[in-house]
């Protein structure tokens, strides 16, 4: 790793990723968009963006000189993988070489009834030098991940998977988390549910690296959907 990039994977510690991601069903879906997202983000002081599709990750890298976390989600029939689920998405991700590569890291088979394990010598054997982070949603899988070589380790996908139904990232201030730190030799970035500035505050507390952050901040759905839902609780 040069210079260049190891100051800005340095540059992590501590700090706030910014997710700027929308779907095409989305009303935000542009990389025009995600740019600008990214741009704002970086100028209220976030470290690193994470992000989804080369072309928008080609079009944040024109905007910020910031360290990507790169994946691709795409769904394949018989399947539940969907975020960086096999090589043609990492050969996508190497044509704008994203400064991280994230991928599902759990337990459950892959398209074509590929692991984690076989996918990840896959990947390395193909790009030894790159940066890769475990998307995971237990902490088993997590110190799977771990052991495999994984860069990072991301908390990504707890409570969206069967393994991890009804979890909580928050639960028992940040119980899987602290379980993860533990004993996790890898760098661990909290993801998930970290929607206030005192849940942020509290994993960087307990020791993860980062804190990657997305909805709160880049999904106008999702943030007028809380204060118009509470009308609604409250009767109006």
């Amino acid at each position: 790793m040069d210079s260049t990039m190891e100051a800005k994977i340095r540059s992590l510690k501590g700090s706030l990723i910014v997710s700027c991601q929308a779907l095409p069903a989305e009303p935000m879906h542009s990389s025009f968009i995600m740019g600008r997202f990214a741009l704002a983000a970086y100028q209220s002081g976030a470290k690193g963006i994470r992000a989804n599709t080369k072309e928008d990750i080609a079009e944040i890298q024109r905007q910020v000189d910031l360290p990507v976390i790169g994946i691709v989600k795409r769904d394949y029939p018989g399947s539940p993988i969907y975020i960086t689920p096999t090589m043609k998405e990492i050969e996508e991700l190497m044509e704008v070489n994203p400064e991280i590569i994230a991928m599902d890291a759990t337990d459950r088979l892959r398209p074509g009834g590929v692991t984690i394990d076989g996918f990840f010598r896959e990947v390395k054997k193909a790009y030894p030098d790159k940066l890769f982070m475990a998307d995971c949603s237990t902490v088993e899988e997590a110190l799977h991940a771990d052991a495999l070589g994984f860069d990072f380790i991301g908390t990504t996908m707890v409570g969206y998977t069967k393994e991890s139904e009804g979890d909580h990232i928050e639960a028992n201030d940040f119980e899987i988390l602290r379980k993860i730190l533990a004993k996790a030799k890898h760098p661990v970035i909290a993801e998930g549910n970290i929607d206030t500035p005192e849940k942020l505050v509290r994993v960087i507390q307990l020791g993860a690296y980062a804190s990657v952050i997305g909805s709160i901040i880049t999904r106008p759905q999702v943030i007028t959907k809380r204060f118009t839902d509470a009308l609604k609780e409250a009767g109006y």
